[in-house]
């Protein structure tokens, strides 16, 4: 039988795989475990991200595996995890808040050395309790132990401290092993679209960023809050010039972990002339700040783009005058910094697939962005292929935004 149990909150640091005894910053990220979506159906969601996006549905928690309060659908594409939960009460936190937000973020979970060591420092550092550290477990003695912390609105971080070797390791994870106990593996045979996201890839890899809108003036404050609790950096700082355009304005900080495994951008609304997409993400969420895009790395821009648009992703519409200028743009950028290659991408299939390019000390990157995912306008995913660039392309933020108050204009909602 599977259990769960309350752990001692004081434990010592874990210790590096492979590295017995040696001792380990009880903040240090592993890994992004997972991303955890609150939904109103993870069955019809799953199909969703499987038909559109190629994810993998890999395993399912269920009634029919003792999962009495939410149902759970993992998929996997690359070492992307997304965990799809669903209240099967109305009591569930997962059921309070699609009622409130509709589907979206809850969790950004991290892989740690020791979960209830991570926990204790964030809540010394100033942070607020969302779960004590609990052990997972199951008829094999295998355990899993988790414990979160509050961040901006619903949103929390998990810290997951998985055991070094063997069952829910998070390297037998990656090779399909089984999640978290309750969790059962979902055979290809059973599941039509694994087989043929096997056969017709969409080449994401793994969470690039992901970007938190806060109300207007508490960007500082979470930024101070990922400073202080989970002792992140300030990783680039926009403001209302950089990102802009003659009607609405954002300002944007990114914070970053200590070893850059993770980005999260701080976004708030600036004032300007019509609402900005910060505004209006807010105001479908009763002004409570949430996560609004999630970014997934490919290594390869032009196919992933072709395959998604070929199962029907839609994507903000880039005007063709926005190519008029870019590549003179992304050559003179990269010269400029001693760059001799330029980008050696087809520059006619760019422009046919609607693609972003944006380059700067480092190299160059490319970029699409989705529209919605949903009815709510709070939800979107970005794609994003680095070519040595580790910004977020600042080049493009005037074409971006034209493109998105475009499709706000659509929605009555600028």
């Amino acid at each position: 039988m599977t259990t769960a149990k309350s752990t001692p909150t004081m434990k010592s640091p874990g210790t590096a795989p492979g590295a017995a005894g040696q001792k380990t910053d009880p903040l240090q990220l592993i890994d992004v475990d997972h991303v955890r979506f609150y939904v109103g159906n993870a069955r019809q969601a799953a199909h969703f991200y499987a038909s559109t996006f190629g994810f993998q549905v890999q395993q399912i928690a269920d009634l029919t595996t003792g999962s009495r309060d939410a149902a759970h659908y993992l998929l996997t594409q690359g070492n992307i995890r997304f965990v799809l939960t669903t209240g099967l009460t109305k009591e569930h936190p997962a059921s309070k808040h699609v009622m409130n937000y509709g589907d979206g973020v809850k969790d950004i979970a991290f892989t740690v050395f020791d979960a209830a060591a991570a926990y204790e420092r964030a809540l010394k550092n100033g942070g607020e309790s969302a779960q004590a550290p609990t052990e997972y477990g199951d008829d094999s003695g295998a355990t899993v132990v988790s414990a979160s912390v509050k961040t901006f609105g619903p949103v929390v971080h998990s810290f997951i401290s998985r055991p070094r070797a063997g069952k829910y390791s998070l390297p037998e994870v990656k090779q399909g092993s089984e999640f978290m106990p309750k969790f059962k593996k979902v055979a290809n045979s059973d599941y039509h679209l694994n087989d043929y996201n096997i056969q017709h890839p969409c080449g994401l890899k793994f969470v690039d960023h992901l970007v938190g809108n806060v109300e207007m003036g508490a960007m500082n404050k979470w930024v101070a809050w990922y400073e202080n609790v989970l002792e992140f950096r300030m990783f680039k700082h926009f403001d209302d010039k950089d990102i802009s355009t003659e009607y609405s304005a954002l300002m944007s900080k990114v914070m970053a972990s200590g070893n850059q495994l993770i980005k999260i951008p701080i976004n708030e609304p600036a004032e300007g002339k019509r609402k900005s997409q910060v505004q209006e993400y807010l105001d479908f969420t009763e002004q409570v700040p949430g996560v609004q895009h999630l970014a997934l790395r490919t290594d390869d821009e032009l196919s992933s783009i072709a395959e998604l648009r070929r199962r029907g992703v839609d994507f903000l519409a880039i005007p063709d005058a926005y190519y008029e200028t870019v590549w003179q743009r992304i050559e003179s950028t990269l010269k400029q910094h001693g760059h001799t290659a330029g980008v050696k991408e087809d520059h006619k299939r760019v422009k046919e697939l609607g693609i972003l390019v944006d380059a700067d000390d480092e190299g160059y990157l490319l970029q699409l962005f989705t529209k919605p995912l949903q009815d709510r306008p709070t939800l979107f995913f970005e794609i994003i292929c680095r070519r040595g660039s580790q910004s977020f392309g600042k080049g493009n933020f005037k074409a971006l935004f034209q493109a998105l108050e475009a499709e706000q204009e659509r929605r009555g909602n600028l």
